[in-house]
């Protein structure tokens, strides 16, 4: 059993601190920046050869739609009547609270409207998108870890965790289970299908949906409700049913794809 300690600050020089949560997004957008150059230039660079000098464009975007959509995701998904009542804490994103559905959403929306305006192929750079997000979803819950948020639920399992800053019970390391399953497992599923021989464009985005959907709901067995929030139904949490549009979502793009793959 561990009692946790951590502090979610690196460094407070006073006016200014940097932050762990802060600092894996960061890390996130930078690795996640260069494996995506690298798996186009190895596996796409002759069909699409004008991705990877617009992939740096993109990303701009796509920071964006992380901030936006991230933490409009978490005001209408997770504490809407709060923020209908108290609009200006919208922007204390600094204060926390962000939506990982929410920031799917953007991602899609953005990376939509680059392709439009580009006049590139959606699927393909969605396709890149899904093969290098579980790097930024890895280092983001281990900065839930170390921050002490998103905590499991009690249990009494020998690598259980004390969160002092919540109760004095163990808890599951919930936060360390989405990071190995979200994060590591999802990368390494993308990345071998991704490098399959005969690839057809737009699978690893339906496979990021639904395999990262089954992960999700999988590890919300094992982590607590949001307290505002609680579960929507018996043992249901908001975050389960959200994963569970995504896994409709991530078939209804085979379907799709498989019709589209027929028709030609």
């Amino acid at each position: 059993m561990f009692t946790h300690n951590f502090s979610p600050i690196i460094l407070d020089i006073g006016f200014f601190s940097i932050r762990w949560y802060s600092l894996a997004y960061i890390i996130g957008i930078l690795i996640g920046w260069w494996f995506g150059k690298n798996v186009i230039i190895k596996k796409f660079q002759t069909k699409f050869p004008e991705v990877n000098k617009q992939f740096d464009d993109l990303i701009t975007y796509l920071i964006i739609a992380i901030i936006l959509g991230g933490r409009l995701g978490y005001v209408i998904f997770y504490n809407l009547n709060y923020y209908f009542l108290n609009p200006i804490e919208i922007f204390k994103i600094w204060e926390g609270g962000m939506s990982f559905h929410g920031a799917l959403i953007g991602i899609i929306i953005a990376t939509f409207i680059f392709a439009y305006k580009r006049k590139l192929e959606t699927f393909f750079l969605l396709d890149i998108i899904a093969c290098v997000a579980p790097i930024g979803i890895f280092f983001g819950r281990i900065a839930n870890f170390i921050n002490g948020e998103l905590v499991g639920k009690v249990s009494d399992v020998y690598w259980s965790v004390i969160f002092p800053k919540i109760d004095p019970n163990p808890r599951h390391p919930s936060q360390i289970y989405e990071a190995i399953l979200e994060g590591l497992f999802l990368f390494i599923i993308l990345n071998i299908i991704i490098n399959k021989k005969n690839y057809l464009i737009g699978t690893c985005s339906f496979c990021f949906l639904i395999f990262y959907g089954f992960f999700r709901i999988f590890s919300e067995l094992f982590r607590e409700p949001d307290t505002h929030i609680g579960f929507v139904f018996e043992h249901i949490s908001l975050g389960m049913i959200l994963s569970f549009v995504m896994i409709l979502a991530g078939f209804f793009i085979y379907y799709f794809l498989k019709k589209k793959n027929e028709i030609r």
